[in-house]
């Protein structure tokens, strides 16, 4: 089976905005592949590393929440 990574990255994306913790840094436990594929679109600092945690860019930070809210926020029914 093949895969969409394009989603796969956004809900780690999302997945790590769950994680943050010091202003802009947010645990790694995530898939190498995919925390590459968000360095390379600058969305998050480089993973490689012995630092438990990434940074994210500005953009990142911004598209991480918006992600986040929109897959995970409870709406009024």
């Amino acid at each position: 089976m093949e895969f969409d990574t394009g989603k796969i990255d956004d809900a780690t994306l999302a997945l790590l905005y769950l994680t943050l913790h010091d202003g802009t840094r947010a645990w790694k436990g995530h898939d190498w592949d995919t925390l590459d594929r968000l360095h390379d679109k600058g969305l998050i600092g480089n993973p490689a590393g012995k630092v438990q945690s990434v940074v994210f860019s500005d953009e990142g930070l911004a598209r991480a929440k918006e992600l986040f809210e929109g897959m995970f926020a409870k709406r009024d029914a």
